[in-house]
């Protein structure tokens, strides 16, 4: 099995970082180290290539840069033209065979045809995979071609390859219109000649990844941003110069829209703003004001009093004229700062191509190492597998609906967010993301309401609960969305971004409560340090858990280790190891971990272990040689939440590329997780994830029993 991948493109725009993205998240999912290379780089003034940084960046590999390419273009094109061919990939070779001989793997990625001259780029590519000895994944570019010509193109290509005695083990047709026929990739491997076809996958044109973003065009001409800052990752589809009257400038204006227009024109300003509020007219993206005129005073306090500005409005020095023309060389890239466009990138790749199927043809070991990385992607792929139905109550927050918008394009879980109709739409209107394939439920107008309203009032009468607070109970989006999760209408449910955890987890308390067998709920982080996963409870919800309560933690938090494929090796810390120490709290781990060797003796559980001896296989070896948990310790069980919260805290600051996924909500009958008010939208993601994993091993559970 090669222990190489070259990615080549037939032309520029091809939307071949995006495919680099899928396959190097394909390639760290199964091996430990794996190096970017690309032999030919674009000559970029403003510093280090596009792709690698974009890679580098994202997965944070450690590789060195200058380690990463071997020559820019106009190097090698001078190498070329002095007769230096043989140096040229000599060299190429050398830098090659030494990422190969230190790294698991090496992906590869062929010039980008931006020099103008792509019939020589392509025998260039065509040379250097030919000396590097790679299989060959093919991008080709289907844009602006129809069916037949795609067809013509992929078979072509890889005549060209094979002619050269090249192995393609995969064609990629990128950037394919929405209206080709499904069965588009069967049609084209039916073309391709001999019995070992490469495998085929058609990728539909995604214009957000492929589009420029206002930010673009703030890079691309050096512009100056005179308002709406925070919306720049607006997309652009197309450019409009706004010379005309308002009343028949409108008539140009379509979604996504750039409005080019010197800065003077206060009536195309303020109409482009209007249009923006309008139900009437498409969302433009944004105003480019040119000629480096501001605009007029009055009109500034006008737009400064808006309150928040619908759309961005940059400034230029150059004429309308020039700028439209320097713009049309503006495309889109996908930046490693712009997690939702690297995000949508790789969940398109993920649906489009089958995973299992590549990975057969490039890996043939599987790393035991489980990097941060590593695990976020298992967690979604595993999500993905039996997709649950969670339900979201902060419908209108911003970072739940980028959330629900990267989770929807790669097709993790079904979702449905809850609030008020108009508001939720409006707020995913105003960051430009569409809520296609999600329900909106707002809960007091729901046809559930009553239905939830009745049930809650039985549930809750013995508590003295009338009517009328079952009314305003339902009323509250948290505690409609839990009666969803209760009644089966969902499987989980995610909240806590703008509420506390008492608001996200009481209803939870109050009628789905706690599994049998156990009295109280806890939590766990999920720790991702370096090369492996770690469990640590409870460090969120209790605080300070008797004999019996972190007994039950200990074994709530082994089950919620084994959800998520990590082996479960018990340690019950405290300030002293074994029989060393004494006092209360050393006698309450103690009887926590008899308790549990009694209650689930099939669990591997050794306590009381200091931090050190549980994690440590050197202090561990001197201290309790030939333990099975003392140094291996997978799951730490801390004696209060003041130590486990800290400890957490303190692990995660220490170390840079580590991370806290959580809290895991635990002891539940059904799925509940809260997210902190700090949370990301990255977090988001992963919590929704876990919940629908705890979903399905619930499901699993209740099927055995």
């Amino acid at each position: 099995m090669s222990k190489s991948l070259y990615i080549a493109a037939t032309e520029a725009r091809s939307g071949k970082s995006a495919i680099v993205l899928g396959v190097m998240q394909l390639l760290l999912t199964h091996l430990r180290k794996v190096a970017i290379f690309r032999p030919i780089i674009h000559d970029n003034p403003r510093g280090r290539d596009h792709d690698i940084d974009l890679i580098l960046n994202h997965f944070k590999l450690p590789q060195e840069y200058r380690t990463t390419y071997a020559y820019t273009q106009s190097e090698a094109t001078r190498l070329l033209n002095d007769g230096k061919h043989s140096l040229l990939m000599e060299n190429i070779l050398d830098k090659f065979k030494a990422l190969e001989n230190e790294y698991d793997f090496v992906l590869c990625e062929g010039t980008d045809y931006l020099g103008g001259e792509a019939a020589v780029e392509f025998d260039i590519n065509l040379d250097v995979v030919g000396n590097l000895g790679s299989p060959v994944l093919a991008v080709l570019n289907a844009m602006n071609s129809d069916e037949d010509e795609v067809c013509d193109l992929a078979i072509r290509t890889v005549d060209i390859f094979e002619e050269k005695g090249l192995d393609v083990i995969s064609v990629m047709v990128n950037r394919a219109s929405r209206k080709f026929s499904p069965d588009l990739a069967e049609k084209i491997r039916a073309g391709f000649k001999g019995e070992k076809k490469p495998l085929t996958y058609v990728i539909p044109d995604d214009k957000r990844l492929g589009n420029p973003t206002m930010k673009d065009v703030v890079k691309w001409l050096d512009s100056q941003v005179l308002y709406g800052r925070e919306k720049l990752e607006t997309p652009i589809d197309n450019y409009v110069v706004a010379a005309m009257q308002i009343e028949n400038f409108l008539k140009y204006v379509n979604e996504g829209s750039l409005i080019i227009t010197p800065g003077d024109r206060s009536d195309i300003i303020l109409a482009a703003l209007s249009s923006r509020l309008s139900e009437a007219y498409p969302n433009v993206s944004g105003v480019l004001l040119t000629g480096g005129i501001r605009p007029a005073m009055t009109v500034h306090h006008l737009i400064e009093g808006w309150k928040g500005v619908p759309l961005p409005i940059l400034l230029v020095q150059g004429h309308t004229h020039k700028t439209a023309e320097i713009l049309r060389g503006l495309h889109g890239t996908i930046d490693p700062e712009n997690q939702v466009k690297v995000l949508s990138a790789m969940g398109l790749f993920e649906t489009c191509v089958d995973s299992h199927e590549l990975q057969q043809k490039l890996v043939s070991t599987k790393s035991q190492r489980i990097t941060p990385f590593m695990f976020e992607h298992t967690l979604l792929h595993k999500a993905r597998e039996t997709k649950q139905h969670i339900v979201l109550p902060e419908g209108a927050e911003e970072r739940i609906l980028r959330a629900a918008d990267i989770l929807r394009r790669r097709d993790v879980v079904r979702l449905t967010l809850l609030g008020n109709v108009d508001e939720v739409h409006k707020a995913a209107s105003n960051i430009d993301i569409k809520l296609d394939g999600i329900d909106v439920i707002d809960p007091a107008k729901s046809d559930l309401y009553d239905r939830f309203v009745d049930e809650y009032y039985e549930l809750r009468k013995h508590k003295c609960i009338v009517k009328d607070d079952a009314r305003d109970r339902m009323s509250d989006p948290t505690y409609f969305g839990t009666m969803m999760v209760y009644t089966g209408l969902a499987d989980g449910m995610v909240s806590g971004s703008i509420t506390t955890t008492a608001q996200t987890i009481r209803p939870a308390f109050e009628f789905i409560k706690t599994k049998p067998g156990f009295s109280i709920v806890s939590s766990v982080f999920l720790m991702c340090q370096n090369d492996q996963v770690t469990v640590f409870g409870d460090c969120a919800v209790n605080p300070n858990p008797n004999a019996q309560e972190l007994a039950e933690i200990a074994i709530s938090s082994a089950h919620t280790a084994a959800i998520f494929g990590i082996e479960p090796r018990v340690a019950m810390l405290s300030y002293s190891t074994g029989e060393s120490g004494t006092g209360v709290s050393v006698d309450k781990v103690k009887e926590a971990t008899r308790l549990v060797r009694e209650m689930a003796p099939e669990i591997a559980i050794e306590g009381p272990l200091q931090y050190d001896v549980a994690v440590d296989p050197e202090v561990a070896a001197q201290v309790m040689p030939g333990n099975a948990v003392a140094g291996r310790a997978s799951v730490l069980i801390f004696p209060d939440l003041n130590t486990g919260n800290n400890t957490y805290k303190a692990v995660q600051r220490s170390q840079p590329d580590s991370m806290a996924i959580g809290p895991v909500l635990q002891g539940l009958k059904k799925p509940v997780n809260d997210l902190s008010r700090g949370c990301t939208v990255r977090d988001v993601v992963n919590t929704v994830a876990i919940t629908a994993i705890q979903a399905i091993a619930e499901k699993d559970l209740a099927a055995m029993n």
